[in-house]
């Protein structure tokens, strides 16, 4: 390859990803800017190569098989700011770049609207892909545009907010997999010193104040930091139970009638639509599925029944046995059907 491009054959992508497992790709190359990203996917589509995108390899699961075609680690760095006195800041930042590094970036400059989604492993490029959030709030709310390659046109595209069609874990450039890569993202911040409106319970309980009250973001962040390494959820070589892609599955959003069948004491939080979403996590506990529990090398984290680690031994193979096991007694359970919500390369439930 031309460039600083670096070209590697058989590569094994378990070292590339949190859970530490996956085969080797046929081809692997690191970019590290947007000419030689672009580059790397033109050269493996006109050679009619599978393409995987990868940045921090923190929501995949990959198949002990690997990938038989070209593997393309984005480390892209940079980031712009433009600020107005109305529009507050409008920050562009490469999508390679480390997703909680930028966070923590932007509150220390004193931007304000991403310090809920602080510890969140991986690059900001999949930020929009998989509409991240967490602890009532998502990544939709603060993102201005997205500036894509499209690989079926062959050229750039941005997308406005509408454009991306965000909706729970979701957005237009997941639901065309492949299609589209993430070259930036531009994020629209509110100056200040303040949080957003905490909307989640359990951090509204761990910092004591009412739903709804704001508290300072360099608080928030610290907050969110500490729940989520109580939960396994922080990224730590020492720590196999943060040796995980996070929550395994998604949220399940469903009809009225449907959540009504729940116990009392399901969780239950309405949307929009009239429809109900639930816990993935509280659906797993209450159908026998207990922290801890093992297959080979897999486990259910002792920390956090929802997402599913290798206790350093796993394959890929294992890791989805468990899966499948965690699901099906959520199925014989409650009738409900769980969704990944890991990317699968290789796999399928």
């Amino acid at each position: 390859m031309r460039g600083d491009n670096l070209l590697l054959m058989s590569e094994l992508l378990a070292n590339y990803t949190s859970l530490h497992v996956g085969g080797p790709a046929n081809k692997f190359i690191r970019v590290s800017s947007e000419s030689e990203l672009v580059e790397a996917i033109k050269a493996a589509d006109s050679a009619g190569d599978e393409v995987l995108i990868i940045g921090g390899g923190s929501n995949v699961l990959i198949s002990d098989a690997g990938f038989n075609g070209t593997v393309i680690q984005v480390e892209t760095k940079g980031n712009s700011f433009h600020i107005d006195a109305c529009s507050g800041g409008m920050i562009t930042v490469a999508s390679g770049e480390n997703w909680d590094e930028f966070v923590a970036f932007m509150i220390e400059k004193g931007f304000a609207g991403l310090e809920s989604m602080s510890g969140i492993p991986g690059s900001v490029g999949a930020t929009p892909i998989q509409n991240i959030g967490a602890y009532g709030h998502e990544i939709s709310e603060v993102v201005a545009r997205v500036r894509c390659w499209d690989r079926k046109e062959s050229a750039y595209k941005t997308f406005s907010n509408s454009e991306c069609e965000f909706s729970y874990r979701s957005s237009i450039f997941k639901s065309n997999p492949g299609r589209y890569v993430v070259i930036e993202v531009t994020f629209q911040l509110r100056q200040g010193e303040m949080s957003l409106p905490i909307t989640y319970s359990e951090l509204a309980n761990y910092l004591k104040v009412e739903l709804g009250e704001r508290v300072l973001i360099t608080e928030l962040r610290k907050a969110v930091l500490v729940l989520r390494a109580a939960k396994g959820m922080l990224l730590d070589e020492k720590d196999r139970n943060s040796w995980s892609a996070g929550s395994f599955f998604i949220n399940p959003i469903l009809d009225a009638k449907d959540a009504e069948k729940l116990p009392v004491s399901a969780p239950r939080w309405p949307q929009e639509d009239g429809r109900v979403k639930t816990s993935a996590a509280w659906l797993m506990e209450n159908s026998g599925v207990k922290k801890g529990e093992t297959h080979n090398g897999a486990g259910i984290s002792s920390k956090h029944v929802l997402a599913l680690v290798n206790t350093g031994s796993a394959s890929a193979d294992d890791i989805l046995e468990l899966a499948r096991r965690a699901r099906k007694a959520v199925k014989d359970k409650f009738g409900i059907l769980l969704e990944a919500e890991v990317a699968l390369v290789g796999l399928n439930l």
